[in-house]
């Protein structure tokens, strides 16, 4: 009996057994199948990317052919709000300017039915903007972008572009409105900047948008071992300090006529090579276009017609100590020669020209800065900005006005994620004077908060 009962169980446990091992081949069978329906995919994933894409593809089965349904737009909004203590009164600010550079550094300014606010204008409370940005894969060819700013004086498209993806050969063709890629930081959004507000040449030589301009941009990466770009932008030229087209005054009796657009060229070459943890990049630009600057608004009324070219050296050093540990030292120096005639015009009647001179203006300035990114949540950084040349001529006649225009600035920087941060940073400007020629010392306390929510794409190093 006992003998009877030991062959039943291991009579059993064989026919269990055997259950169980047909089981595993029907799973290896599965997953034998599902691995080499993955690979067949791959496979074609790895073919499409090799090959140009060709039109035949369109004429496929509608369940094969790209359907932009699938492909929903990355959307965030980014809310950037500050409270700024300043040693001058905001009315004591607006009729600051740095000598033959700009007039209403800080602050806010009227032009004609328009406001124009600086970031972190007024003391108090400052809501700086609401920026809304879209971005999408249209097609096989192309993605798109739109970033929406949205103030307490109105709505502003600051960028909206199409990007081509399969040109090939290393070329990458660009419309619609962008930022340029002059320098270093011009094609950078305000969020991603290591200080509240933007470096002194910067904004006094191209002012707060810097080249943003609607145009064409034609970019080849060379297939060397180390990156090697070459970029050239064709602009339609309306930059609020520096270049423009448009007819200055009445057009039946205009200041100064416009010229032709586009009117603004720009070009650049930038190289990076890694050794070990350490990037890098370098880069030279240039810009040249014409120059119609309307100053009819301001306190003194004037107008200045001309050409312009924008000289730029930009160069970044970065080391990693680990994933989130590094030290960045950025720096960007600028020249610009602006060349025409100014004209000086009634306060009482800006359409009256009261006199005419032969302007030359030859300026250059430098911002150098150093970053320490202690780790995952704390920064800190340190930066100087001086303008350095200033030699302004009226009729060959130097002005010597003054040079030495410096700024300092330190800042510390706190982040609960990658979505929130929170900057206290100090400024110490030395390069206003007021209408009495007077140079002011300004010292000024920045809390910044920067939110984000939803996706947003990643930022260029």
């Amino acid at each position: 009996m006992k003998k009877q009962l030991c062959l039943s169980l291991v009579a059993s446990s064989f026919l269990f057994a055997q259950t169980d091992i047909e089981q595993l081949r029907l799973e290896m069978n599965k997953q034998q199948l599902i691995i080499e329906k993955l690979q067949e995919k791959l496979e074609k994933l790895e073919n499409a990317n090799r090959e140009p894409i060709k039109t035949e593809k369109f004429e496929a089965p509608q369940s094969e052919a790209f359907d932009q349904s699938k492909f929903m737009p990355d959307i965030s909004l980014i809310l950037d709000a500050s409270y700024v203590s300043r040693s001058k009164k905001d009315d004591e600010v607006a009729h600051l300017e740095v000598p033959s550079v700009v007039h209403g550094l800080l602050g806010s300014h009227s032009d004609g039915d328009v406001t124009h606010s600086t970031y972190n204008a007024n003391n108090g409370f400052n809501l700086n903007y609401a920026e809304l940005a879209l971005s999408s894969s249209v097609d096989p060819y192309f993605t798109m972008d739109a970033i929406f700013h949205l103030s307490e004086h109105g709505f502003e498209i600051e960028e909206a572009f199409v990007t081509s993806t399969a040109l090939g050969h290393g070329l990458r063709a660009k419309g619609g409105k962008f930022l340029s890629n002059f320098g270093y930081l011009n094609e950078k959004h305000h969020h991603t900047w290591s200080f509240s507000d933007m470096p002194l040449v910067y904004e006094s030589f191209l002012g707060l948008h810097a080249i943003n301009e609607i145009g064409a941009q034609l970019q080849w990466t060379a297939p060397t071992s180390t990156y090697l770009m070459f970029g050239a932008e064709v602009l339609q030229g309306k930059n609020e300090q520096m270049f423009g087209n448009n007819t200055i005054g009445d057009v039946e009796a205009p200041v100064a006529k416009g010229s032709s657009a586009p009117s603004l060229f720009v070009a650049y070459v930038k190289s990076s090579i890694d050794i070990d943890d350490t990037t890098i990049l370098g880069g030279i630009s240039y810009a040249n276009g014409s120059s119609r600057v309307d100053h009819s608004q301001e306190e003194v009324p004037s107008a200045f017609s001309g050409d312009s070219s924008l000289y730029g050296v930009d160069l970044t050093v970065k080391h990693y100590f680990d994933s989130y540990s590094f030290l960045s030292w950025q720096s960007e120096w600028l020249m610009r020669d602006m060349d025409g005639i100014e004209y000086a015009l009634d306060p009482a009647d800006i359409s009256v020209i009261t006199a005419t001179t032969n302007l030359r203006k030859k300026q250059a300035g430098i911002y150098t800065q150093l970053e320490y990114g202690i780790n995952k949540n704390w920064s800190a950084a340190l930066r100087y900005d001086t303008i350095y040349k200033n030699d302004v001529a009226e009729d060959g006649v130097n002005l010597n006005e003054p040079d030495s225009l410096n700024g300092y600035s330190a800042m510390a920087e706190y982040k609960t994620s990658e979505f929130a941060k929170f900057r206290l940073q100090y400024n110490r400007n030395e390069a206003l004077y007021n209408e009495d020629g007077l140079k002011q010392k300004i010292d000024t306390i920045i809390f910044q908060t920067n939110i984000a929510i939803g996706a947003h794409g990643a930022h260029s190093f």
